[in-house]
This record gives structure tokens, sequence and C-alpha cells, in this order.
């Protein structure tokens, strides 16, 4: 005679879940705590989907005066001053683009970090510089290199770098006002050679063959207007970019680390080197001190 064994099963026991669950409405919930009232709308901070502006009469005269974007001498008298500080630089030559800069990040005499990588590689054949505020600047050329890739997906070829500055500088004009902080290059190799740009958050677009931007862009170009030739070799043009960057860091208390340079060509950009700055400081001595006493 046949028995029939029933095997009932152990209960069912999340293991290792529980941890996300502290201070959630699921921990309360099984615990048997009461649950709180939800907050009026009226309470909440903002809606989601939407930005929050401050509860004030004018909400864009309270931003305007408190949280106003001060660059160079300009004063706007606002209670919260943002105090940048950089030096970006590059420049065309007959081999192609160098773009050098430095890597310190500064709010006023506060260091906040030594390790900033201002070029941003948009893509293989176009890079953009940081000078200002570092979100909109990281942000707005990675939007702009999502903007490229859908250009190139769409027309089977890479965009211009005219028509990628162009896109930034649209960009920025429709938000002027709004207070970004942004003073970027975009430089590139397109099918009329070496390209060079500059673009700020007022929208303004410049096209040339050298730009320096930041707190210590007059140190840097003071060492391009002296030893910039359009005819420099490779090897030339390179010093020439990690040397203006080591002037600008020792004069500008805002700027110095590590300097990151790279060569755009027409095979696309190379990273040359990452040299600490403190280091040069010691390679260039004896040139210094021999340039000292003659």
């Amino acid at each position: 005679m046949m028995t029939d064994f029933v095997v009932s099963s152990p209960p069912c026991v999340t293991i290792g879940n529980d941890i996300l669950d502290i201070g959630s409405r699921k921990a309360r919930r099984q615990r048997g705590d009461p649950m709180e009232m939800l907050p009026s709308a009226s309470a909440m901070i903002g809606t989601p989907g939407q930005f929050d502006l401050p509860a004030v009469a004018n909400p864009a005269m309270y931003c305007r005066s408190h949280f106003a974007s001060v660059c160079g001498t300009g004063d706007e008298n606002q209670d919260v001053k943002f105090a940048k500080g950089t030096t970006t630089l590059a420049f065309k030559f007959q081999g192609g683009v160098i773009v050098s800069v430095d890597s310190r990040s500064t709010m006023g005499a506060y260091i906040s970090s030594g390790t900033v990588k201002k070029v941003i590689e948009i893509n293989p054949f176009l890079l953009g510089t940081m000078a200002g505020g570092a979100a909109d600047c990281s942000f707005w050329e990675r939007n702009l290199g999502m903007e490229c890739r859908l250009y190139q997906l769409r027309n089977g070829r890479r965009i211009s770098v005219a028509a990628a500055s162009k896109l930034l500088a649209n960009v920025m004009s429709s938000y002027r006002g709004y207070g970004l902080s942004m003073g970027t290059m975009i430089a590139g190799w397109d099918e009329k050679g070496p390209q060079l740009y500059y673009v700020d958050d007022d929208g303004t677009r410049l096209k040339g063959k050298m730009f320096s931007v930041g707190s210590g862009s007059t140190y840097a170009y003071g060492i391009l207007d002296t030893h910039y030739r359009e005819d420099m070799t490779i090897e030339e043009a390179i010093d020439l970019g990690k040397r203006a960057i080591y002037h600008a860091a020792h004069r500008d208390a805002a700027s110095g680390g590590i300097n990151n340079l790279y060569h755009m060509t027409k095979d696309g950009f190379v990273k040359v080197h990452s040299i600490d700055v403190n280091d040069m400081q010691y390679e260039f001595a004896d040139e210094r001190a021999n340039a000292m006493t003659t």
C-alpha cells in the first residue's frame, strides 16, 4: 500500500534586500508603524519636471542680484561672488592644433582640486576646453558631443568644426542672462584642415589662430606672442604650449597642478603628456637663471 508524503516547503525569506529598505515606507509598513500623511502640494519643494524658483515676487531679479557671475574687474554687487581661476590655451600651426591646459580648480583662495581634466574629448577629431564654471562647461560640451554624433548618424559624415562651434554658440545665446559661466575653445580637424574657435556664455563665437582663456591667460599670451610662429615644428609647438602653461601657473595663484597637452592632427587628437608644473619649475630653473644674468 502506497502512502503519499507531502513535503512542505520552508517559508520564502528574502535575504540581503532588507538593508535597502531601511527608512522606507515599505519597512515602516512591515513593522506596522503608522504611515504619515503625504505633504500637501503647497508644502512640497517643487513640482517634478519643473524648475524650482525662489519664492519671491521677482525670481529673475533675485537670481541676478544674488548669484550673478563676475568675470575680470566686473562686479554686480551680488551676495555670492564666483571667483574663478584657470589657464587654457590653444593655437594653430602648420602641423595641426596644440591644446594645453592646467588642472587646478579654485573658488577664490580655496583650491578644491588639482587634477581637473579641462580638455573634453568631444570626439576623436574635436576637443573642447573648460574655463569658467566646471559644471556648465562639462555639461554643455558633452551635450555638444551628443549633437555631433547625431549629425554624423543622420548625414553619414563628421560635422565640421565651424558647425560644431556654431551649435554651441547658439545654445549659449539662447541661455544668455541665465547665469551660465563658460569660456571655451573648440579645436578640431575637418575637410578644411585644422580649425580653432572661441565660444563663451554670451554666445560670442570667434575664429582665430591663437586663444588663451582664464585668469592666467595674460601671462600665457605673453609667452605665445613672443615665441609663436606658424611654421613651427611639432616639437617646438609642444614646447611652446608647455612653456606658456608653466609661466602662467608660476605667476597666477589660481592656475597650476598638471599640464595636460593635446595635439590635434589629421588622424585625430593625440594626448602628448601630463606633466606636473612643479617638475617644470626645476626643468626650466637653469634656463631662467641664465636669462636673469644676461
